[in-house]
C-alpha cells in the first residue's frame, strides 16, 4: 500500500463570519458508510442548525462527495471539498455547521466561509502522512543515547517505547524506504557499536 495524506484524529473548530457561527468538524474515515454516519451524528448533534455542509474523499476508488444541504448551489459543499482535495487529504470527512447569524453572506462571502471552516476543521484534526513503516529496536548506551535521539529526529522516526535500564532500548518506527539508510547512519555514527534490529512491520504515520 502506497503512502497517503490523512488526519490523525475527530476535532473541531469554530469562528464568527458576520453573526453568522460556523463549526468545522472533521473525522478519519475509510468507508462511505462511516462518513454517511458521521455526517448523520452531526446532523443529529445540530439539527437546530442552519445547514450542515458536508464533503468526504475516499483513497479507494477516488470517491469524492459534497453536500451543500440547501446552501446555494455551489457555495458550500464544493468549497468544502475543495480544501480536501488541494490538501490531498483522503480517508476523511468534514462537516461544517451553520447557524445563520441574520447578515447574508453573498455567494463569495459563503465560499470564503465554508473552505475556512473546512481549513481549520482540518488544522484541528492534524494533518499526517501514512506510509509503509518498518519496526525497530536498539539498545545503546546512555553516553550515545543523545546521538541516537538526534539521528531518530533526522529520520521523522516516532518512538513508541524507551526502557532507561542498565543500557537504553529503544522500539520506533521508521519509513520502510529509509530504513537501510537509517542503519548505515546509526553504524557509522557509533563507529560499528550499535545495529537496529528490525521487529515488526505496519502501516503508521510518518
Amino acid at each position: 500500500m502506497k503512502e497517503y495524506v490523512t488526519v490523525e484524529r475527530e476535532a473541531s473548530a469554530e469562528f464568527i463570519e458576520r453573526k453568522s457561527r460556523f463549526i468545522g468538524y472533521v473525522k478519519p474515515v475509510s468507508t462511505q458508510d462511516e462518513a454517511t454516519a458521521f455526517i448523520s451524528e452531526i446532523k443529529s448533534k445540530h439539527w437546530d442548525a442552519t445547514h450542515n455542509v458536508s464533503a468526504y474523499v475516499l483513497k479507494e476508488n477516488n470517491i469524492q462527495r459534497c453536500s451543500d444541504d440547501g446552501e446555494p448551489s455551489g457555495t458550500a459543499g464544493v468549497p468544502v471539498l475543495d480544501v480536501l482535495l488541494k490538501s490531498n487529504v483522503v480517508n476523511a470527512c468534514v462537516v461544517v455547521t451553520r447557524y445563520f447569524g441574520g447578515v447574508l453572506l453573498g455567494a463569495g462571502g459563503l465560499v470564503r466561509a465554508y473552505s475556512h471552516g473546512s481549513k481549520i476543521a482540518l488544522e484541528a484534526g492534524n494533518i499526517i502522512t501514512m506510509a509503509p513503516c518498518s519496526i525497530l529496536s536498539v539498545n545503546v548506551s546512555y553516553g550515545f543515547y543523545d546521538k541516537l535521539c538526534n539521528i531518530l529526529k533526522d529520520f521523522n522516526c516516532n518512538i513508541s517505547d524507551t526502557v532507561f535500564s542498565e543500557n537504553v532500548s529503544v522500539v520506533f518506527s521508521i519509513k520502510a524506504d529509509v530504513e537501510e539508510l537509517f542503519c548505515e547512519k546509526l553504524f557509522d555514527a557509533s563507529n560499528g557499536m550499535y545495529s537496529a534490529q528490525k521487529i515488526g512491520e505496519k502501516f503508521a504515520k510518518i
